[in-house]
């Protein structure tokens, strides 16, 4: 390409001029010539090239830096966050191993309590004494009566004792697997149980 813009003249004020801190003072105007700022001057002047107010103003910046310190004696009260939360739907599958876990260790606690509680009452006499009351209550010149110490042996009682744990264990699984089911649909239509949660302190 070429240039058709001809030639172009040359400023040569500014190529071979002086610098404008090297320019000779004006006719009227004495000492040595300052260029104009670009930004005003601090309100204190300056002095030596370095403002009136540097020193005053490093202060109160150092001032408000202290007053904005925490004292180290002084407690902050913590916050308690807490969330608030819906039980929308119960799985009944989980709902049922749960509760049929629970059931069996409440069966497995009852058939021990019953032992527990034959051995002690067998140890106090209770069914000896009350054995031979309601066997002379009963008793005639042909037989002796109810026995009432073999009917309640300890075999027979773990026995019915084992017979009602298992039977608990059925209705407390079936139960709170239909109380699932029944909770679900109650909460489509309600919203389900709601619940505030608070951290720990």
């Amino acid at each position: 390409m070429t240039d058709t813009r001809g030639p172009q003249p040359q400023y040569e004020g500014y190529a071979t001029g002086p610098l404008p801190g090297e320019r000779e003072p004006a006719p009227g105007q004495s000492g040595p010539y300052h260029p104009p700022q670009a930004y005003p001057s601090p309100a204190g002047g300056t002095q030596g090239g370095r403002p009136h107010g540097t020193q005053g103003g490093a202060q109160g910046v150092g001032a408000a830096q202290a007053a904005r310190r925490p004292r180290t004696g002084a407690r902050t009260t913590p916050r308690t966050r807490k969330a608030r939360l819906r039980v929308a739907k119960a799985d009944p599958w989980s709902v049922m191993k749960v509760s049929f876990l629970l059931s069996i260790a409440l069966g497995i606690c009852t058939v021990v309590a019953s032992a527990v509680l034959w051995m002690v009452m067998d140890a106090m006499g209770v069914f000896s004494t009350v054995g031979g009351t309601i066997s002379e209550a009963t008793g005639s010149n042909e037989g002796n009566g109810f026995d009432l110490q073999s009917f309640l042996s300890l075999p027979r009682v773990l026995i019915f004792t084992s017979v009602i744990a298992v039977i608990d264990v059925v209705l407390a699984t079936a139960l709170a697997t239909l109380g699932s089911f029944i909770y679900n649909l109650s909460a489509g239509f309600v919203g389900g149980i709601e619940l505030t949660l608070a951290e720990d302190e």
